[in-house]
């Protein structure tokens, strides 16, 4: 089974989370912000993963902290639900439309985390959840996912934007982390 359960506790956040990469879109998630609850809950359902999130923090200054540890707890357990990559697709890449927005991803779980993001909002937030940290979240999942991430996103509704691009996410990712053979996918022989 390619899981993982992965938790951080900090002065500013505690989080636990449980990522089952092959698992049936079930999602039980609960982090305080509403709009972030929903983009993951789109995301596990999109990428057909189960994943269940309990995160607290210190949003009485803001949603900066809670946000960026989710992204890097997640990214945790993507890169220990993989394992040794073996026999995965390894790169995977989705274009998601909603409504006026076109969301693109592509990504190579490689083992070499990069993010190129190209996303414009017209709003400081979306609910509670600052637009800001639409970058700072897939950053911090890049790196702990040891993850290359190309994501674009183009529209006027900045609620439709993010949750393409979190949908894109998903496909991508659902794409990439599929197993294709037995080997792994690389002429070093290592990812």
């Amino acid at each position: 089974m390619r899981k993982a359960n992965i938790s951080r506790k900090t002065s500013e956040t505690d989080i636990a989370l449980k990522l089952e990469l092959d698992g049936k879109g079930i999602a039980d998630i609960s982090t305080g912000i509403g709009f972030f609850d929903h983009m993951l809950t789109a995301f596990t359902k999109h990428g057909n993963f189960d994943l269940t999130i309990k995160a607290t923090g210190d949003l009485v200054v803001d949603d900066h902290h809670l946000i960026e540890d989710t992204g890097i707890v997640l990214g945790r357990a993507i890169a220990e639900a993989l394992g040794d990559k073996a026999g995965i697709a390894r790169f995977g890449e989705a274009r998601i439309p909603m409504d006026e927005a076109l969301a693109t991803v592509a990504l190579d779980l490689g083992g070499r985390s990069y993010l190129v993001m190209e996303a414009d909002f017209k709003a400081p937030k979306v609910g509670e959840f600052s637009t800001q940290m639409v970058d700072h979240f897939f950053e911090a999942v890049a790196q702990n996912s040891k993850t290359n991430m190309h994501a674009h996103v183009y529209g006027d509704n900045d609620h439709h934007k993010i949750e393409a691009l979190f949908k894109a996410f998903a496909y991508a990712l659902r794409r990439a982390v599929n197993i294709e053979g037995e080997g792994i996918k690389s002429t070093k022989g290592v990812l």
